[in-house]
This record gives C-alpha cells, sequence and structure tokens, in this order.
C-alpha cells in the first residue's frame, strides 16, 4: 500500500510539472527538496559512545491553484518526508529527545497535504493532512537548535496516542487564520483528529477518529521589537495521552489539555545584524504524562561573524517537570524521579550556496528523568544540502 500511494505521488508530480511548463514557469508550481544527514555520538554518560548516523529528506511541492486550475485565491501544498537511520537517544534515554529528525519508525511518510483557501483580509483556511507544529507552538529565534524541546514544548508533544500532529506523523484538521488589528495581531485556530497517522505509517491516514479531536487556538501580537504568543489545547474526548500507571493500577482514559507562553525579543535588530531572545513555557493537565510543564529559553545570533553572512548561533536552555502518575511509576521500578534539563550550543554556516554544516552540543541533567542517571554529553554534526 505504502509503494503504491508513492508511486501514485511521485507520477503526478512528474506529469504535473512537465504537462503545464508555462504555468510552472509563471510560478503556479514549485517544486523543492533538501537532504539532512546527522552524525551524533554521546561522549558522556549513556550506555555506549557508537557514532549514530540518520537522515531525512523533505520533498515538497507548492501549487497556485489559480494560475493551474482558475480557483481564485487558493494554493495547495504536499510534503513527503523520508527519514533513515540509527536513532541518538537511544544511550542516553531522555525523555525530551536529543534530535529533532529521529523518528521511532523509519519510512516514509506523506508529512502534509492540504489546501489554503484565501477567505479576505488576510484571513485564510486551511483542509488537509497538516503539521500542528508549522504554525502552532513555534518560535523562529528557536528553530537552528537541534533539542525537539525548542520546536514544540515537551509537555504537549508527549500526549496524543501517536502524540499530535508533529513530526513525523500528521493527522486530518482544519486551520483558521484571522488577523486582528494592526500592529501584526492575531488569532489562529486548530481542530485536530486526536490520533496521527498518516500514509506510511501502518494503517494509513486515520479517518475513524476514534480518539476524537484536539482543538488548539492561539493568538498573538507584535508591537515593536517583542512578539507575544498565547495559546491553548485540549482533547475534546478521553484519549491515550501519555498517562502511565502504576503498579496495579488500571490506565485512566482522560481529557488532556494546557496552555502556552512564547515570548520572542530583538535585543539588537541592526540591517547586517541581529540578536532574538526566546522564552517559552507550557503547562499541561495533571495526567497528561510524563510531564506537567517545560520551559525552553535562548538565544539567536545572526551572523553570528560578520565576515560570515550566512552564520548563525544559538544557545538554549530547556527543562521539563515531570508529573505526579510518573513519578509514582518510577518508584514502582525503583528508580528516584527527577526533573530533566537540558543546554544545547549550536553554530551553523553555508560551506556553499547549497551545503551548509552545523556542529552541535548538548548536556544532558537526570536523562530519562532519573537522578542517578549520570550527565549525558551529545555531539552532532548536522550537514543540510537543498535543491
Amino acid at each position: 500500500m505504502t509503494r503504491r500511494w508513492l508511486a501514485v505521488v511521485a507520477g503526478a508530480a512528474l506529469w504535473v510539472a512537465p504537462s503545464t511548463p508555462a504555468r510552472a514557469g509563471d510560478g503556479a508550481v514549485e517544486l523543492a527538496a533538501s537532504a539532512t544527514v546527522d552524525v551524533a555520538a554521546t561522549v558522556r554518560g549513556g550506555s555506549d559512545h557508537r557514532l549514530r548516523v540518520l537522515s531525512n529528506l523533505d520533498l515538497t511541492a507548492e501549487v497556485d491553484l489559480d494560475k493551474l486550475a482558475g480557483w481564485s485565491g487558493a494554493r495547495a501544498f504536499v510534503y513527503v518526508l523520508d527519514n533513515h537511520g540509527l536513532r541518538p537517544n537511544d544511550p542516553v534515554g531522555t525523555l525530551e529527545g536529543v534530535n529533532n529528525i529521529e523518528v521511532g519508525q523509519a519510512g516514509t511518510r506523506l508529512f502534509e497535504a492540504w489546501v489554503e483557501q484565501d477567505l479576505g483580509k488576510g484571513a485564510s483556511l486551511r483542509v488537509g493532512l497538516y503539521d500542528l507544529n508549522s504554525e502552532f507552538y513555534v518560535t523562529d529565534s528557536s528553530g537552528l537548535l537541534l533539542g525537539p524541546p525548542f520546536g514544540i514544548g515537551s509537555e504537549f508533544a508527549s500526549t496524543g496516542r501517536n502524540g499530535p500532529s508533529i513530526f513525523p506523523s500528521s493527522a486530518l484538521a482544519a486551520r483558521l487564520y484571522l488577523p486582528v488589528g494592526g500592529d501584526g495581531g492575531f488569532v489562529r485556530l486548530g481542530m485536530f483528529d486526536a490520533r496521527a497517522q498518516t500514509f506510511g505509517d501502518a494503517g494509513g491516514v486515520d479517518v475513524r477518529f476514534g480518539d476524537g479531536l484536539l482543538l488548539v487556538g492561539e493568538a498573538g501580537t507584535s508591537k515593536g521589537a517583542t512578539r507575544l504568543t498565547l495559546g491553548g489545547w485540549g482533547y475534546a474526548r478521553g484519549g491515550l495521552n501519555g498517562y502511565v500507571p502504576a503498579s496495579g493500577e488500571a490506565e485512566q482514559r482522560r481529557p488532556a489539555y494546557g496552555g502556552y507562553v512564547l515570548v520572542e525579543r530583538d535585543l539588537i535588530a541592526r540591517e547586517d545584524r541581529k540578536l532574538t531572545a526566546f522564552l517559552r513555557a507550557g503547562l499541561g493537565s495533571p495526567d497528561s504524562a510524563p510531564f506537567r510543564g517545560a520551559l525552553q529559553a535562548g538565544l539567536l545570533l545572526a551572523p553570528a561573524l560578520t565576515a560570515r553572512p550566512e552564520s548563525q548561533f544559538s544557545v538554549g536552555f530547556h527543562q521539563a517537570w515531570t508529573n505526579r502518575n510518573f513519578r509514582r511509576a518510577a518508584r514502582d521500578e525503583g528508580i528516584a524521579p527527577s526533573n530533566e534539563y537540558g543546554i544545547e550550543m549550536t553554530y551553523a554556516d553555508a560551506v556553499t550556496p547549497w551545503l551548509s554544516l552545523q556542529p552541535d552540543v548538548q548536556w544532558v541533567r537526570h536523562p530519562g528523568g532519573d537522578r542517578d542517571a549520570r550527565s549525558a554529553v551529545i555531539v552532532s554534526l548536522r550537514t543540510s544540502v537543498s535543491f
């Protein structure tokens, strides 16, 4: 089944682009590809110090449906992911992860496939397979860091049967965007299938909505050098939210919910250099294990070196507070529970217009939420190629 739909997608892409050369030349169809290869090793702590290699391939197609088919104010987007390789978190066993292209199951997936309709005055509606973290719970200034907590808060990422609709598995969704005021204010609302499952996952796209719905909303504003976003999320039906029962206790199915705040501020905003600080914090419901809350903070400097205009440097701190259910289950297994936190530093630079290198180092304290676990140091080198 997986090979069949991939062949259909590939065949359609090859057919559409050549068969409409004039329109494609007018920007009706834009194709892009990028490949990322990470080499990572735990050099302190962990169960071994082996080198692990993992890869991520992104294939995207953006279609202007007005130019291509006369559908006024509409566009479509298709995004295919391919992920393979080993898992850098295996020897460390952190709760939050150490690499944002690591997946539990290698393979090829249809990550996004949606249509967006312009509703006028800046408002828009998207419907289809949609990555929640492409617009919700995201800060641009934390995006260079490799640690998964800097993409979406861990207290939200750990909910759902397979996580919410985020990398690497998306879900059917509808997203409404409404601009508010003239100072960059906005309201964004999303409704998602609570079970993230797409083509490439066992069973394909979930269309039964058996786990109910995930509702997400956020509102933001931009004033001068500061950007502020407040968000909230909740499951409309009790579902698998990561709860770990204690020994002899039946699993509980309660709707998980939470809220978050995102703040970015430009500390330096010159034409030739920018330094941005970010602060992100979220709280989850008591039963949405293993976290009751998480926090990330850091800086992004671009360019990092004035002589290297494409260079970037970022440093970030993250902490996740484990909740009572996780701690109770850990004690039952003879583990002294604790909170996990860490620091990451990274530098990225373009070697050529299409090739960039990014060395990275992370330090994690109490990995796995285990007070007795040795602190871990993970070093990585990311190589990225764009087409």
